[in-house]
């Protein structure tokens, strides 16, 4: 039989085990209890890298809120692949429910937002708006993938397959666009299954770019729900039974108050620089602004500006698919004009350096979406600048080799001398505020002045006198005054 005190350490153990049980049983209830609130974040442009991070930071803080649900109210065009594949990756992965809601009335989920809208949890418009047209876009334009004049459509196969029994690829595309295409086919059809919806459609907005009006994306399954404004989207979507990351989850989203959730500083900064065109245009002023700084050091400004400029600009780009090829092009292209710069060949270096510019800037981003892909009008626009500075050194170039040596050996040819001693053909001249040895013809005398028309060694040559002689005493002296023949020149 146990003793008293051990009894009582028993009972003792026994508490602590009973309190931990309750107090981990109470921390889980109070993680599954949400707030009465609905997170709202606003999607709007193209798909990038800075709407990665807003959708991130979004569903962070609606979790750490302890939202009931997060919606995406989404107007975009398109956007970025590999963007695209990360919010995709977010969303479903979600433990609390994600909304799609494209709105307002003219707003569109095309290209890009098509795929999210697929990959939410629940999937509303607004009356007035459309989605669709999720062909993945071939660089250098053209038809559709697995499309030429003369083939067949999709829609008229009736969902047949249309490849070889030897199984190569129809006729009109590359190999490599009916990879991206099919690829682009799995991706939404697995949305759509997972979230029971019409994947006939979808596969059918990605290869022939189909386009759906609000209405019409409701009769045929494509989204669940049709909603004005997001009161009317909160009471209809209540008790709708919807998957998420941890599995099935039934909505309680009426009477719900909305918090908005805007983008950090940090976003809205990414967001404006990430464009393509801002951080090309970035680059080029650091880079610029570094030449000017090695060119005139000491300015501080512009190598200030420069480095600021070249940071953020790489930073952009580094957010961006880039096509290494085209940066390799374009670093080649200002190195040949900065060379240009140093070492003048008259334009040889110059022009392949604005050659080798403007490729690379065609070719700077490997992307499919047209959001992201470099102005014409920027292209064309820094390269007039970078020509139009090249023209401007080029003719710096030209005057500075027409004009006159002033100095050495070569100055000193066609200037004019003042005889100062002279005997027997040789004597000293006064010449650039010096007295220099001379020698030159025998009849000249102290006061004329003369052209001198080589230079040996620390002795001048002269030539036959320009003007009448000045005799001694009676000529102005180089500096304008008297100029006795006595007078000592050191």
């Amino acid at each position: 039989m146990k003793s008293v005190p051990s009894l009582r350490r028993d009972l003792f153990g026994a508490c602590l085990i009973l309190a931990g049980l309750f107090l981990w049983a109470a921390a889980s209830l109070a993680a599954q209890q949400r707030s009465d609130v609905a997170a709202l974040s606003d999607i709007t442009g193209a798909i990038g890298p800075a709407t990665v991070k807003q959708i991130g930071e979004a569903l962070e803080k609606a979790e750490t809120e302890r939202a009931n649900v997060l919606i995406l109210r989404i107007n975009t065009p398109g956007g970025l692949v590999d963007s695209t594949r990360d919010i995709i990756s977010l969303i479903t992965s979600a433990d609390i429910p994600v909304i799609g809601y494209v709105a307002p009335a003219g707003a569109h989920a095309a290209s890009a937002g098509t795929y999210i809208m697929y990959a939410t949890s629940l999937a509303a418009m607004a009356p007035g708006t459309n989605l669709g047209a999720a062909t993945p876009v071939q660089m250098g334009g053209g038809g559709l993938p697995g499309l030429s004049e003369g083939d067949e459509k999709p829609s008229e196969t009736n969902g047949k397959d249309t490849g070889k029994k030897d199984g190569s690829q129809p006729a009109g595309g590359s190999a490599m666009e009916h990879k991206i295409v099919n690829d682009a086919v799995a991706l939404i059809r697995g949305l759509a299954q997972l979230h029971g919806r019409n994947a006939e459609w979808a596969e059918k907005a990605v290869r022939e770019g189909a386009s759906l009006a609000a209405s019409d994306a409701l009769k045929l399954n494509v989204i669940e729900l049709l909603a004005s404004n997001v009161g009317e989207l909160l009471e209809k979507a209540d008790g709708r039974e919807v998957m998420t990351g941890a599995g099935k989850v039934t909505l309680a989203t009426k009477g719900l108050i909305v918090q908005k959730i805007e983008p950090g500083l940090l976003t809205k900064l990414l967001a404006l620089i990430s464009h393509p065109n801002v951080a090309f245009v970035l680059m080029m002023i650091g880079i610029y602004g570094l030449i000017f700084e090695f060119s005139n050091p000491g300015s501080f400004g512009p190598g200030i500006i420069g480095a600021i400029c070249l940071v953020l600009g790489f930073y952009a780009l580094n957010q961006l698919p880039l096509d290494y090829a085209g940066l390799a092009l374009i670093a080649l292209g200002v190195g040949l004009m900065v060379a240009e710069a140093v070492t003048p060949t008259f334009g040889a270096l110059g022009l392949g350096g604005l050659v080798a510019f403007v490729i690379g800037a065609t070719m700077l981003v490997d992307s499919d979406a047209p959001e992201f892909q470099l102005s014409w009008s920027v292209i064309i626009g820094t390269t007039l600048a970078t020509g139009l500075l090249l023209i401007l050194l080029l003719g710096y170039v030209w005057r500075e080799q027409r004009k006159h040596i002033a100095t050495g050996r070569e100055g000193m040819k066609g200037t004019k001398a003042r005889i100062v001693e002279w005997h027997g053909g040789e004597g000293y001249v006064f010449a650039q505020s010096e007295r220099w040895h001379a020698r030159g013809p025998h009849d000249l005398q102290p006061g004329d002045e003369v052209v001198i028309t080589d230079v040996d060694g620390l002795t001048l040559i002269l030539g036959e006198p320009q003007a009448e002689r000045i005799r001694k005493g009676h000529g102005p002296s180089p500096e304008g005054g008297p100029f006795p023949c006595n007078r000592s020149i050191p």
